[in-house]
């Protein structure tokens, strides 16, 4: 491990190196390669610094011990090497996590597709709920919102909405979300008082680049027409909205939140580009599927993954077992605590398999 981490840090001062030089400052796409090289690399290298520096210190308080000391200065020395053992062994540990092997979207936005599946008018609310859930997540988080494509229901809930979230590290946060999220309540449209039980879909997509999904422009047809629904004097009087599909696929995607046919159509390649890019991921992963067995969840939209109940303003994930009684905040966004248990679960069952 030790040489592993000294490897790393040779690379960080490398590129500490590379980023002063005039060559790579004139090279746009060089420098910012290089940058976040740097970047990925560098809690790792601030840890083994503070390790290194650990151990040194260690040593040095052992060596006093063979030298003439009074019983004062002794157990002094003694509790220095017991602090220093103690922060030792928690860098160690906090090393071993930093080495484990990192999912290439961590740092990725994301598209967040979300449906009403079972329930009606119910589940359509319930997935107004998510969105909202999911919009104010992020705006804690400080990263952008922006919606690609909505179908809103009288109620005030979705049929269907996609929308992307532009930010550092938004898929390593999210990633887990993807799943059949189920809701117990007594909806508004109930008139007896008696809980139902409903469901709806969510689905995380990193955001694809260009060159790691192509796209023959051959390969699509483009079609437009009048928006509908709520959006003023544009309705229904102009081409603005798109409907592209992927004839090898045959996806669809559609996108008419934009007034300009220009911006509707980039929204709807990156969702497309998106889509496509999980599907290559899903063959890669079948071929892996031994390897996923122990994972946090698969992914798969079929699979309920959370239940959030009313009645007793409980939360609960299942994967994980974890219950909490604040139904209410994590509505209003608060999810930290569920989606940090539920990485901390995926880098145990990590350790757990590189130990084996």
């Amino acid at each position: 491990m030790i040489d592993r981490l000294q490897s790393l840090e040779d690379r960080y001062n490398k590129l500490t190196d590379l980023l002063c030089d005039p060559n790579v400052i004139g090279d746009p796409s060089k420098l910012r390669t290089y940058s976040k090289e740097q970047s990925d690399l560098e809690e790792t290298v601030q840890v083994y610094r503070e390790y290194k520096k650990t151990v040194q210190a260690l040593a040095d308080a052992k060596s006093m011990l063979g030298e003439k000391l009074d019983e004062e200065m002794r157990d002094l020395v003694k509790m220095e090497i017991e602090e220093l053992s103690e922060k030792e062994e928690q860098l160690k540990d906090q090393l071993t996590v930093l080495l484990l092997p990192k999912d290439p979207n961590d740092d990725k936005n994301v598209i967040v597709e979300i449906r009403g599946a079972a329930g009606g008018d119910e589940a359509a609310l319930f997935a107004g709920d998510l969105y909202r859930m999911y919009i104010r997540f992020a705006e804690r988080q400080g990263w952008k919102t922006e919606v690609i494509e909505s179908s809103p229901t009288e109620l005030g809930g979705f049929k269907e909405v996609i929308f992307m979230i532009n930010g550092k590290g938004a898929y390593s946060k999210l990633k887990f979300e993807s799943g059949a999220h189920r809701v117990q309540r007594v909806p508004a449209t109930e008139s007896g008082g008696r809980i139902h039980t409903s469901t709806s879909t969510v689905a995380v997509l990193p955001e694809a680049e260009e060159v790691e999904v192509e796209i023959n422009e051959k390969d699509l047809r483009i079609d437009t027409f009048c928006s509908t629904g709520p959006g003023g004097q544009s309705v229904n009087t102009t081409q603005s909205a798109i409907r592209i599909t992927h004839m090898p696929t045959g996806l669809v995607v559609s996108c008419q939140d934009e007034k300009s046919q220009l911006k509707n159509k980039d929204k709807a390649m990156k969702v497309l580009r998106a889509r496509l890019y999980e599907m290559k991921q899903q063959e890669q992963e079948k071929e892996l599927a031994d390897a996923r067995k122990n994972q946090v969840g698969t992914g798969d939209r079929s699979e309920r993954i959370r239940t959030y109940n009313f009645p007793q303003s409980r939360v609960t994930d299942h994967r994980i077992g974890l219950t909490l009684h604040k139904l209410e905040q994590v509505l209003q966004g608060d999810l930290d605590e569920i989606i940090n248990s539920l990485i901390t679960a995926e880098r145990s069952e990590q350790l757990k398999a590189a130990n084996e």
